[in-house]
């Protein structure tokens, strides 16, 4: 991921905070902060599928976040101090989970919708739709995976050995 190009040239960069079967993001939010490049993070917003994208001020900053229900540290609903990345430049470059995906960039989420309805509106932003990565394991990589109309593919899939 480090060494990937798309990475080295992006500046803006959201990520998930790892649950523990996805792959652990610890070291790649540590090498953003440690290049310089701002660092988002997802916060979702129960029963709905929106989501924001907040920039966290540094790797330690993880500790401060709230648990929710779902077992995902996030800032907290009352948190406004944080810059949304819509709000401000954009975003260079997305980082996705997922439960499965197919060779054609198509994946398969939690069922919420929360990645397809940002990356709509990310398309509405004046910078843009942002690269999208997903981050998997060569286990998650299907024949083919569910799909719905409003579903937006990823631009690459990381996984071992691709």
């Amino acid at each position: 991921v480090i060494d990937h190009p798309k990475y080295q040239e992006s500046k803006r960069i959201a990520i998930f905070l790892s649950m523990p079967d996805e792959i652990q993001t610890e070291e790649i939010i540590k090498d953003i902060f440690k290049q310089g490049k701002e660092c988002f993070i997802p916060r979702y917003k129960p029963h709905s599928n929106h989501m924001d994208m907040l920039k966290l001020s540094s790797a330690e900053d993880i500790s401060s976040l709230t648990l929710t229900s779902w077992n995902i540290l996030q800032p907290s609903d009352d948190d406004s101090v944080r810059e949304e990345a819509l709000a401000g430049g954009g975003l260079d470059l997305i980082f996705m989970p997922g439960l499965g995906f197919d060779k054609k960039g198509n994946r398969l989420g939690r069922g919420k919708g929360y990645y397809d309805t940002y990356l709509e509106r990310c398309m509405k932003h004046p910078s843009g739709k942002p690269y999208t990565i997903a981050l998997a394991f060569r286990e998650q990589i299907c024949e083919s995976v569910p799909v719905a109309e409003n579903d937006v593919q990823v631009d690459e899939i990381l996984y071992e050995d691709c």
